[in-house]
């Protein structure tokens, strides 16, 4: 007999990648109930091994346990760095190792998406006329 495989129940991945640290948060499939979160600063002792891609394996990995537990089995990612005004643009370290780590513990990944907030010309920019002198 074939073993049969069930019907994917979707979730949302909210990864929070930056230079300081790695969130990864499961929410269902609207974005309102909680399924699991974990934090690189969880699962590191080190303040500076917290954006690492090895904190966000490990905390990826504690997160897909108890979402799979829950009954989650594929997920659509979300990908946030701080922009805003004063923030990079681009996420750190940690936002590739946690999607990798999420898709070796079985899960099924659908939509990848960067939802990092871009300013549309709002307050100003910190640093003066003549910008930040080094």
């Amino acid at each position: 007999m074939k073993p049969t495989r069930q019907a994917p129940r979707w979730g949302i991945a909210h990864i929070y990648a930056s230079y300081n640290n790695t969130i990864i948060h499961i929410t269902d499939i609207t974005g309102t109930v909680t399924i699991a979160l974990s934090s690189g600063g969880q699962v590191v002792k080190s303040d500076r091994m917290e954006s690492s891609p090895t904190a966000a394996m490990v905390a990826a990995k504690k997160v897909a346990e108890i979402a799979i537990e829950k009954g989650i089995n594929a997920i659509h990612v979300k990908i946030k760095a701080p922009g805003g005004h004063n923030g990079p643009n681009n996420p750190g370290p940690g936002a590739q190792a946690a999607i990798r780590a999420l898709s070796r513990m079985g899960m099924r990944i659908g939509i990848i998406e960067d939802v990092t907030p871009l300013p549309h010309d709002g307050c100003r920019k910190k640093g003066g006329r003549r910008g930040r002198r080094v």
